[in-house]
């Protein structure tokens, strides 16, 4: 929900002129300290990956990476900061791309969301899952969605934030099995699986990393993934496609971007160390720990994927009449 005061920040944003985009000149990139900006508060997944691609870069290029949470409005105060933000490659965006191309379908933004930003290119996935009450009699999304159907059904789920990418992924989930479900809202990831694991309602869908730990402990069990193909990370949970839902496909992607105007050179070269640093060994394996995997694409494959994820979520909102209150 957008309160008062981050529509205020977000209005004090907009009001500011964008910078002139100038040519700039041809310079081995980093030359000056980079500031990675993350749309969320410290402690989340795409923070966790963010300082650890920081720290990394640093170590390769000799160069400060920093990292800078510019949170509030569900990330768009920090997407529009790196609109507004000079591009000569000393600020650049990490975030998940889900957030960022359903914001324009949920707000009214000060930036335009196809034209004011770059992509430099995907970095890392995090699966989302479809959690249940271990108590809860469906073992698969097939009979879950036979029960969801029956008459006088009370199946409810828990929503972690309207607007957020695992409300949305239920929603798909939703529409794809031809379901209306009453959502109970949460305040956060946290909070959301908390009460599942309290029973206080059967099901809810989030990132791995928030519900990987309660499955394999036997607190929650888990009836599928979001992702195409099975996950390294959980192989034993099938995907929706493998149960009858292809469409239910989120690939929550956190990805690279840049202020629109970025030399082609920065935003090669700026390619070249994140996907070094996010491929290095060492890397990885803390990802893991995070239930995240890496997923590189390049600057050239971004704007066909970026167009297909804005027309997927612009057209699941439409047609489930979603609104952030």
């Amino acid at each position: 929900m957008l309160t008062r005061r981050a529509l205020a920040r977000l209005g004090a944003l907009a009001a500011m002129p964008l910078l002139p985009r100038p040519a700039l000149a041809q310079e081995s990139w980093p030359s000056r300290p980079v500031t990675l900006v993350v749309p969320w508060a410290a402690g989340g997944s795409t923070d966790a990956v963010a300082r650890i691609l920081a720290q990394r870069m640093s170590q390769d290029t000799g160069r400060s990476f920093v990292v800078d949470n510019r949170t509030g409005a569900n990330g768009t105060i920090g997407f529009n900061s790196v609109a507004r933000a000079r591009p000569d490659g000393t600020t650049l965006l990490v975030s998940t791309v889900s957030t960022y191309a359903m914001a324009p379908w949920l707000y009214q933004l000060p930036y335009d969301n196809e034209r004011d930003l770059v992509g430099i290119g995907l970095l890392a996935a995090m699966p989302i899952i479809m959690v249940v009450h271990p108590s809860f009699p469906a073992r698969n999304v097939p009979d879950f969605v036979a029960r969801a159907k029956q008459p006088n059904s009370q199946i409810t789920y828990a929503n972690s934030g309207t607007g957020s990418s695992t409300h949305l992924a239920t929603e798909l989930f939703l529409q794809e099995a031809g379901l209306n479900l009453v959502d109970v809202g949460y305040r956060g990831g946290g909070p959301a699986v908390q009460a599942v694991m309290a029973n206080e309602t059967p099901m809810v869908f989030q990132a791995a990393s928030g519900v990987l730990p309660q499955v394999q402990a036997g607190a929650l069990r888990a009836l599928g993934i979001t992702t195409a193909q099975r996950s390294p990370l959980a192989p034993e949970i099938p995907t929706f496609a493998e149960q009858g839902y292809p469409g239910v496909v989120v690939e929550e992607h956190i990805a690279l971007q840049g202020p629109a105007g970025l030399p082609p050179d920065i935003i090669r070269r700026a390619h070249e160390v994140a996907k070094a640093a996010i491929e290095a060994q060492e890397t990885r394996q803390r990802l893991a720990a995070l239930a995240v995997v890496p997923a590189v694409s390049t600057p050239e494959q971004w704007p066909e994927y970026f167009r297909s994820e804005n027309a997927k979520w612009r057209d699941m909102i439409r047609a489930r009449n979603i609104k952030v209150q």
